[in-house]
């Protein structure tokens, strides 16, 4: 996966945690899967198609999300609580929303679909041309994972490569 592709994801995630939070990030572990992903705990799961296609996911266990859930409402929510998983979608959507307008002025087109809770434990298998990036971002309420999943979409690059003169 480039590089290229994944910062934006990285950049995006920090300074919305950043500022959601009132506290910085410390990246911690980076690893490259190729096995099935396994969520571990409230996942938010977006699909991206166009020039890029595949997959993100901002994953955070229960404890953790109830705590960055308060921390956003500013009010107490429990690990339970519906709450919760809607703090989570609203923090994938802006860390999103960050990363695809910096692909998009890089003039990368492509369509992002709404988030959606990610409920199963197991599923989401990388395929053999595209590996998933999984990256912990250290924050003041705990762990946050954000696993990245992209790849270029080659017939629409070939396609665009052949009609140009």
């Amino acid at each position: 996966m480039k590089l290229e592709l994944i910062q934006p994801f990285i950049n995006a995630a920090d300074a919305v945690l950043a500022e959601s939070l009132r506290s910085g990030t410390v990246m911690g572990d980076v690893t490259m899967e190729e096995e099935v992903y396994r969520r571990k705990g409230i996942a938010a799961l977006i699909w991206i198609t166009g020039d890029v296609e595949g997959r993100v996911i901002l994953d955070l266990d229960a404890a953790t999300a109830a705590r960055v859930a308060s921390l956003m409402t500013g009010s107490p929510i429990q690990e339970d609580d519906e709450a919760a998983g809607e703090a989570i979608l609203e923090l994938t959507n802006q860390v999103i929303g960050n990363a695809i307008t910096s692909l998009n002025d890089c003039g990368f087109r492509f369509k992002v679909h709404p988030p959606e809770v990610h409920r199963s434990e197991h599923g989401l298998p990388t395929s053999e041309d595209t590996e998933a990036v999984v990256m912990r971002l250290d924050t003041c309420c705990g762990a946050v994972f954000l696993n990245i999943a992209l790849r270029y979409n080659e017939p629409l690059r070939l396609a665009a490569s052949a009609s140009r003169p």
